[in-house]
């Protein structure tokens, strides 16, 4: 009997821990298809400095992010302040959900080109 109530409740266990890593699971997503999700996505972009300049609006940074694939622009408002290099950026991902008009990022990744670049040996061909 303690053989089965142990199998069970390892069973809601696993149920419950599986539950809880896909709802924890943003997927990589393009602009067009993060202004359709309704659940919070990932978006990988390059800064859209022609579309909308980099300002503060309230508590709000605000920007204009680029698909690279499709070349469509979205408005993403990032709760918090400008990140320390977001001048340098080379790809930006914002994860959030598209709401009221623009993209309402909770987090900000910047993806900098790496000072370590130039250093690395060119490969022979």
């Amino acid at each position: 009997m303690r053989k089965y109530l142990l199998i069970v409740l390892l069973i809601i266990f696993g149920v419950y821990v599986a539950y809880n890593f896909s709802n924890s699971v943003t997927p990589y997503v393009g602009v067009k298809e993060a202004k359709a999700s309704s659940k919070n996505v990932q978006v990988k972009g390059l800064l859209d400095k022609k579309a909308l300049a980099p300002h503060t609006e309230g508590k709000d940074f605000v920007f204009s992010l680029l698909d690279e694939e499709t070349g469509e622009t979205m408005p993403v408002k990032y709760h918090g302040l400008k990140p320390d290099q977001f001048d340098e950026a080379y790809h930006i991902v914002a994860i959030g959900k598209w709401e009221n008009d623009a993209f309402n990022a909770n987090k900000l990744l910047i993806k900098c080109p790496s000072k370590y670049e130039s250093q690395k040996p060119k490969e022979h061909l």
